[in-house]
């Protein structure tokens, strides 16, 4: 049985599985519907044009999430942020691990996506931001809404400034080939400032296609850091969709570190719906063999007086494939914006390939607005100046692409993270760089 009908024909015994009131079940049927109607995404649409899911998607895929598995804390230590306390809301196989985690309701809700979905006290938050940000017409994102159930729920009220970081970790386990569909809410109040990490993480040497969507909501001034690590299995493929709504003078930040894993797409779409509003987009790819790596993005200015600012960075070796579509839109209304968009790309083989396509489409008048794109190699004139200097070769490469990702880097605001990204870098460019930022 293909997936899609697969995907069908399992959706009632999901609602049957789940504790669901009627509201949800009528949106679950309309995201149904449309992604009935459209199917999976293809080559012949412009958004996936040099993205193919199809031999990712021909796997016979377990559907439904099954009981927890154990996992031991040794096994997993690795892919946390092991020198500093957090807050943790870890899954396995799409189901909740207790004893991995460490969530909250203490002064705010850290938490689980299924609490709140059907838990009468959550109610009036789910009617007011659930499926309100996302894109009503995509297949993907429209068939995880169908599926919703688990995931991080995680609420910040107005004017409180969360002490620690919050992580979110996806892993995978088992020999069959697994299909899972997380669902992340998270609404930032007034004022309030947050840091969540998250991370998808298979454990096992099966395939495994995560379809994963997150609505973020920055209420007026609100604060909010996100970094996304991706240094999966060579069997693991990701489609992360994420949307953030801003509301007046918020600042939101996303990371996307993008090391490993077989395909990963990256949809990261901003909504700037206040003024004064500020949105940084950055990230950073480092693949080679035969990985492929899609980031597109979007960054609605809606409003006038706001700023968003994209920094992509990407080296690529091998067979590898990177893709960067990004999208500047500014509404007729949206006077004295500020919209900055760079890729800049290193290509270490001639059997790498890139497609990138930075776009803006305006219809303001009193603007700012730019954008660019860079495809080379490393400079030679630096090598053969460091190498006259006693730099091994291979070292001096190395110290070339690392300076390349630095602006990127240098901006993380979680020093273990920042550190361990150090370390993984050094590790995918083959060498010891002997310090740590």
């Amino acid at each position: 049985m293909e997936l899609k009908e697969k995907l069908l024909s399992s959706f009632l015994a999901f609602e049957q599985k789940v504790d669901i009131n009627t509201d949800l079940h009528d949106i679950r049927n309309e995201a149904l519907k449309v992604f009935e109607n459209k199917g999976f995404p293809t080559k012949k649409e412009e958004a996936w044009k040099y993205t193919s899911l199809n031999a990712v998607l021909n796997n016979e895929f377990a559907i439904l999430p099954k009981n927890e598995e154990a996992v031991d804390w040794k096994d997993v230590k690795q892919y946390f942020l092991n020198d500093v306390d957090t807050y943790k809301v870890v899954f396995i196989n799409g189901v909740f691990s207790s004893h991995l985690s460490s969530t909250t309701h203490d002064g705010l809700d850290v938490c689980l996506m299924s609490s709140a979905l059907t838990k009468p006290k959550y109610k009036m938050i789910i009617d007011t931001y659930f499926n309100q940000a996302i894109d009503k017409n995509d297949s993907l994102t429209n068939l995880n809404t169908a599926y919703a159930l688990e995931g991080a729920y995680i609420n910040i009220p107005k004017s409180t400034v969360v002490k620690k970081p919050i992580e979110i970790l996806y892993f995978t386990t088992g020999s069959q080939a697994t299909f899972v569909q997380p669902r992340n809410l998270i609404i930032v109040g007034e004022n309030a400032h947050v840091q969540i990490m998250e991370r998808h993480q298979s454990l096992t040497e099966s395939t495994v296609v995560t379809n994963a969507v997150t609505e973020i909501f920055a209420a007026k001034r609100a604060i909010v850091d996100y970094y996304k690590l991706q240094n999966d299995a060579q069997s693991a493929n990701l489609i992360d969709n994420t949307f953030i709504v801003q509301k007046q003078e918020s600042r939101v930040s996303v990371h996307t570190f993008s090391f490993g894993g077989n395909v990963t797409r990256n949809n990261l779409n901003f909504y700037q719906r206040g003024e004064r509003i500020d949105s940084t987009l950055k990230g950073i790819t480092i693949i080679g063999d035969k990985q492929h790596v899609d980031h597109f993005t979007l960054v609605n200015h809606e409003q006038p007086n706001c700023e968003s600012h994209q920094n992509y960075k990407g080296i690529f070796d091998d067979r590898s494939t990177g893709v960067f579509n990004g999208k500047i839109y500014v509404d007729k209304i949206a006077q004295k914006t500020d919209a900055f968009q760079q890729n800049n790309n290193i290509l270490l083989t001639d059997k790498a390939t890139l497609n990138t396509k930075p776009q803006l489409e305006i219809f303001a008048d009193d603007v700012k607005c730019s954008h660019g794109c860079t495809i080379g190699q490393l400079d030679e004139t630096a090598m053969f100046y460091m190498q006259q200097r006693g730099i091994p070769k291979k070292e001096a490469r190395a110290l070339l692409m690392y300076a390349f990702t630095d602006e990127v880097l240098s901006s993380v605001k979680i020093d273990d993270l920042k550190q361990k990204l150090a370390r993984v870098i050094a590790k995918k460019l083959g060498v010891n760089m002997g310090f740590e930022i």
